[in-house]
């Protein structure tokens, strides 16, 4: 494999007509590193992995990879390769000829470019499938001869466009940790968009969340989750409610915030909480989530363990102070 390259993206922009994709962005990605650009759909983040492939043209900006201008290079001659949301296999070529295909076009032997393939079908446990057609595949095996066949060239970066949307959830986590445990043993450097902020936390190094054509933030998935700079970020990521405090407003985990039941009389705040009415409780299995309106109509929620859900368990219509400890409020910008 060729050594891992490092990305640098330099107030890059993409503009279709009028509208502004991707807005000035600046990026570093260092080599080795496995990255989730991470948003909803229409953030940029597509747009940013095409331009760095080479597939879109930059409208502004530069794209330095392992220390070089690629900026306007062709997608062949960057270093970089791509796996696309589809797979894109050859249905007419077997499973080894689809991997060895890149090889071909380039004029290698085929004895060389078929021991190549095997070589990387064997990475990807695809071995005992060499002679198949991409029709007679799962959708995890496909995904596999389509990682291959990304790997042929020998690429210093792989760009994978939402890879595993197309898959069932339980097969998504297996080929989650497939995709990790390739790239730590490859030691290359990933660049994977997603709109699932589960996915984008199980592999990342680096998350890099998208929001109108610009990054959010970007840390490491802890330091994203714990410490979300905006109310875009904490609500996106999930698992934290945005609460008005005053004229300011702060992020509180849902696993942070206490539900403490009133008595039929109780009126006025408890110093530090907000009173509420519980609208929806949700049993989850090991957790139960349960869903309160506060007085203003603001809708928060709160997740604790079934055991300590059971001591006392709220139903819908229940009045409750709702809690949490300072230093578990974090402020929003």
């Amino acid at each position: 494999m060729a050594a891992p390259a490092s990305l640098e993206l330099v107030r890059v922009t993409k503009r279709y007509g009028t509208i502004v994709a991707v807005d000035a962005i600046d990026l570093k990605i260092p080599a080795g590193t496995y990255c989730c650009l991470l948003g909803p759909s229409g953030c940029g983040k597509t747009s940013t992995l095409r331009m760095i492939a080479g597939h879109e043209a930059a409208s502004g900006g530069d794209i330095i990879l392992g220390g070089h201008n690629v900026t306007d290079l062709p997608p062949a001659r960057r270093g970089t390769a791509m796996m696309f949301q589809s797979y894109a296999l050859f249905p007419h070529l077997s499973v080894l000829d689809n991997v060895a295909f890149a090889l071909k076009v380039r004029g290698i032997a085929r004895a060389e470019r078929h021991a190549r393939a095997r070589r990387l079908l064997e990475l990807v446990a695809m071995a005992n499938y060499t002679e198949r057609l991409p029709a007679q595949l799962s959708g995890g095996q496909q995904q596999r001869v389509a990682l291959a066949r990304a790997l042929m060239t020998e690429p210093q970066i792989l760009l994978l466009d939402e890879p595993l949307s197309a898959l069932d959830p339980f097969l998504r986590v297996k080929m989650r940790a497939e995709l990790k445990r390739l790239q730590r043993e490859l030691g290359m450097t990933f660049i994977h968009v997603t709109h699932a902020q589960e996915e984008a936390m199980a592999l990342a190094d680096l998350v890099v969340l998208m929001n109108e054509g610009r990054i959010e933030q970007q840390g490491s998935p802890r330091e994203v989750f714990h410490r979300p700079r905006t109310a875009f970020v904490a609500t996106f990521i999930g698992g934290h409610n945005v609460v008005a405090v005053g004229s300011a407003r702060v992020a509180v985990r849902a696993d942070r915030l206490r539900l403490e039941r009133l008595g039929p009389g109780a009126n006025g705040h408890h110093a530090g909480t907000l009173l509420a009415t519980v609208s929806d409780v949700e049993y989850q299995g090991t957790l139960v989530q349960t869903t309160v309106t506060t007085e203003t109509g603001a809708e928060l929620v709160a997740v604790s363990p079934d055991q300590a859900f059971d001591r006392d368990p709220l139903e819908p219509g229940a009045r409750v102070a709702v809690g949490w400890d300072p230093d578990d409020a974090h402020p929003l910008a």
